[in-house]
């Protein structure tokens, strides 16, 4: 693997500029190591994204982002996490490849990198070693859209399909929740460059956060103005609240039914109908636990690969 745009890393719009060459970590807790948490077919994700097959997902250790109330925080890790890095083990290129062909001939109707934006040259690496051994389906990007222009261009004519998020474009809110004040500003305009790069339309997600409608309605507006027509909108109610403490900085209670109404009010408001919408159902028992083989129930994933058994998927040559 390739590793001189991992020193003095500027990959991501925080800039570090270590040399994570040198073992030396950054916000992202990662150094040029490629480390993956798991890989499974996976159910959870919008209808085009599943299919019947289901995706092929690939959680990526570590986070450019800091969100305190991360549903993947055992993996996230980094350097606001006094536990250190996140779970996870390194992959060789072969072996990343590997997962992927293994993923394709389980069924997978994509290859889908959740959170790779720290590990893009690898990530890239990996994918193009993918299709020379044979990957046929669609690589799918599922990112924060915490990205440079830079990054973007390294991910150009490799990745197939969009999955970003906006999660808000309140600067205040930015710093309390998600550790970069600068997100606002650094997704909207990472998002038009994902939509122009990509020939079908993408899905861009939102997550409502419970007492935090005025950072939703400025979303749906964005999107109205600045996407309609061109990307979809994936509306998500699932914020759980997750213990300890690094969630105290984040609501402590599920999206109500009196918020979750209103934001479908303002779909209509804003003529927003291209798009997908979870339903209300407050509960944890769906979050991931990556401490387990399979971090999610048996009916929503399969697991394919983990960062605690050793498959015997065989590398590719």
């Amino acid at each position: 693997m390739s590793t001189e745009q991992y020193a003095n890393c500027r990959l991501c719009p925080r800039s570090c500029g270590i040399d994570r060459r040198a073992g030396v970590t950054g916000f992202c807790g990662e150094s040029a190591e490629l480390r993956l948490a798991a890989a499974s077919l996976h159910w959870g994700e919008e209808p085009p994204v599943t299919g019947r097959g289901g995706s092929g997902t690939i959680f990526v250790s570590g986070c450019n982002l800091g969100c305190v109330f991360c549903q993947n925080h055992q993996i996230a890790g980094g350097s606001r996490n006094a536990a250190g890095r996140g779970i996870g083990r390194p992959v060789s290129t072969d072996e990343f490849a590997a997962i992927c062909l293994e993923l394709q001939k389980r069924g997978a109707e994509n290859i889908n990198i959740v959170t790779g934006s720290h590990a893009v040259p690898a990530l890239v690496e990996g994918i193009v070693a993918s299709r020379k051994a044979g990957l046929t389906i669609p690589a799918l990007w599922n990112s924060s859209a915490y990205e440079s222009p830079a990054l973007l261009e390294l991910l150009a004519g490799v990745i197939d399909r969009y999955l970003p998020d906006l999660k808000t474009l309140d600067t205040g809110l930015a710093a309390r929740f998600f550790n970069a004040p600068d997100y606002p500003l650094v997704a909207s305009a990472a998002l038009p460059k994902m939509i122009a790069a990509c020939p079908e339309k993408i899905i861009i997600r939102h997550l409502i956060l419970p007492g935090c409608l005025d950072s939703t309605r400025a979303v749906l507006r964005w999107f109205a103005e600045n996407a309609q027509g061109r990307a979809h909108l994936s509306i998500m109610t699932q914020y759980t609240p997750i213990p300890g403490e690094r969630n105290v900085r984040a609501p402590n209670r599920f999206l109500d039914r009196r918020e979750y109404e209103t934001v479908l009010d303002w779909l209509e408001e804003f003529g927003i109908a291209d798009g997908f919408c979870q339903e209300l159902s407050p509960g944890s028992g769906w979050l991931p636990d990556f401490t387990r083989p399979n971090p999610f129930s048996s009916k929503l994933s399969v697991p394919v690969w983990n960062h605690i058994e050793r498959f015997t998927i065989a590398h590719t040559q």
